[in-house]
């Protein structure tokens, strides 16, 4: 199956970084996060990505672009006219298309503008800002048994902040406790599955995905959830970001392709 992943964010929420480039391409133990999401959905055996990119996409062009010879060990003769020679090839078996959807297009419409390379197929379709040890093939047996045209996978976060009961009458705090994950919704970990049913509530460039396009399946009866109890981490800020760093320093719940 083939994996698309958008992209195409300003990231406004991590602009210490995101002026710089896109978020995608914020480094996670010295590699994009977008390269750990590829390399988790490669471990389940995916090999075609379409990324969906938008602010600053020349940057995931120019990552690619330079991808063999980033992973590679080269000889540059300049006394032979420049001549290269590449010592050992350990790049990735994948097929990689980008496609610029558009700095200001929406995420229904930055998927839109991809149809063409998604063909009639089956798809995964995520986000390049997230991280999970979802396992894939339950998520896609659970989407092929409901018969949904998409299939969206369920976190329950918890919360970062305690919990507090106050007093109004005195201003006094009754009780204090942390917000454990069973306090908390079901939210959209973005590990989605799409038919190419999808396309038909994907109307122009201003479709936004998450309150338009799979609202619209919820009330048709369209969409199924696969419900994550494990790992799960966005990277919307610099706290996000040096938490994934601490644990790919400790070993990574995410690095499957590892062991």
């Amino acid at each position: 199956m083939k994996v698309v992943i958008l992209a195409g964010g300003y990231g406004k929420r991590i602009s210490e970084e995101s002026r710089l480039r896109p978020k995608p391409m914020i480094e996670i133990g010295e590699m994009p996060i977008l390269w750990h999401i590829m390399k988790y959905f490669g471990h389940f055996g995916a090999k075609e990505f379409i990324i969906c990119c938008g602010y600053k996409g020349y940057t995931i062009k120019e990552y690619f672009a330079d991808y063999y010879l980033r992973k590679s060990d080269v000889t540059f003769d300049f006394a032979s006219g420049g001549e290269m020679t590449v010592h050992n090839n350990v790049s990735e078996p994948w097929r990689v298309t980008v496609v610029d959807t558009g700095a200001d297009t929406m995420t229904g419409g930055r998927l839109r503008r991809i149809e063409k390379f998604v063909g009639g197929d089956r798809f995964y379709l995520t986000y390049g800002d997230a991280l999970s040890d979802i396992h894939l093939p339950s998520l896609l047996q659970t989407h092929i048994k409901s018969g949904k045209t998409a299939t969206l996978s369920a976190i329950r976060p918890g919360g970062r902040f305690g919990a507090l009961s106050i007093n109004e009458r005195d201003g006094s705090i009754t009780s204090f406790r942390e917000k454990a994950k069973e306090d908390s919704e079901w939210i959209n970990a973005g590990f989605m599955i799409m038919e190419h049913g999808i396309f038909d509530c994907l109307y122009d460039d201003q479709t936004v995905l998450e309150s338009q396009s799979l609202p619209w399946l919820s009330e048709n009866g369209k969409l199924g959830v696969y419900k994550h109890c494990g790992f799960w981490q966005c990277m919307d800020t610099l706290w996000d970001k040096e938490q994934l760093e601490t644990l790919w320093a400790s070993g990574a719940p995410w690095r499957v392709w590892a062991g």
